[in-house]
């Protein structure tokens, strides 16, 4: 178990970062907060399911409560706020460098509601991080559309404070219970807060074809599923900061991905800047030796 443990951090980056792609395929077809509402509440269902397939411990009032917080915050506002910002036009490059903030502040978040000590070595590497990602992001900021508006950059602001605080609410409230059962609890907030914004907001009208399905079905299966839970076990497990630096990683994962699915170019800026973000994050989650071996 303690070996396949290793092998999380890697998968979790990868599965997330296919969330861009997936939302490449969807956003086309459905309006974002009754697509998210669908999702979520699929996502649900199956947490449903895999409660009574797996006899999951349900969590009690208290516990259930911290999750559906949670969820409203790290799914519903979270992704809510993401998806709105780019279905009104805002590049997805300038929304990737804001949401790429979300290390620097669940740091933050965690030293003063957590009492996490974060040494000078891990607050340069979350520094490193960030400058790697911005200069994988850098080629892209060039194509500014119309969509940069004060609305939509308060929506990338309000969505990455959301997925800090939620993150952070998880680790200190709702992570003692079963992860299965927490997450279905969370997924319950996000379609009631994503199902209200959907009747408040828009029309619900989307088209069924082939890339909606597809779409649907792997942002529940592989993000939804796989890749929160992994972040479930990981904030389980983990010192906030430390994973939180692993987000550093998704617009690297995801401008290669989008390399070789849709031939988007990668020049060697880019390829620098990853590297950099590679260096920044390693630094941030490994520990010394010493503290290893004291450990």
């Amino acid at each position: 178990m303690h070996e396949f443990k290793r092998f999380i951090p890697a998968t979790f980056v990868v599965l997330w970062a296919t969330g861009f792609i997936g939302a490449r395929y969807a956003m086309p077809w459905a309006e974002p907060f009754t697509f998210l509402a669908i999702r979520f509440a699929i996502a649900a269902a199956l947490f449903a399911g895999l409660i009574v397939l797996l006899k999951a411990r349900w969590p009690n009032r208290a516990q259930a409560q911290h999750a559906i917080i949670a969820g409203i915050l790290m799914h519903g506002i979270y992704l809510g706020a993401v998806f709105w910002a780019i279905h009104r036009g805002l590049p997805a490059g300038i929304s990737a460098l804001i949401v790429g903030l979300q290390p620097l502040i669940t740091a933050v978040m965690a030293g003063k509601l957590l009492g996490e000590q974060i040494q000078p070595r891990h607050w340069t590497g979350l520094a490193i991080g960030f400058v790697g990602v911005v200069t994988v992001l850098w080629p892209k900021l060039g194509a500014l559309g119309g969509g940069i508006t004060p609305a939509t950059l308060t929506a990338s602001v309000i969505s990455v404070i959301a997925m800090s605080a939620g993150t952070v609410w998880q680790k200190r409230f709702a992570s003692s219970g079963d992860l299965v059962a927490s997450t279905f609890w969370q997924y319950i907030g996000g379609t009631a807060v994503m199902a209200a914004a959907s009747f408040a907001f828009e029309t619900r009208i989307f088209t069924l074809n082939g890339d909606f399905i597809f779409a649907m079905a792997w942002l529940v299966l592989v993000l939804s599923v796989g890749a929160i839970f992994l972040l479930m076990v990981m904030i389980r497990d983990g010192a906030m900061s430390k994973v939180a630096s692993l987000f550093y990683l998704v617009p690297a994962v995801t401008a290669v991905m989008a390399w070789i699915l849709f031939g988007e170019h990668l020049n060697l800026v880019q390829i620098v800047g990853m590297a950099i973000t590679t260096f920044g994050v390693g630094l941030a989650t490994t520990q010394p030796t010493r503290a290893r071996a004291s450990a």
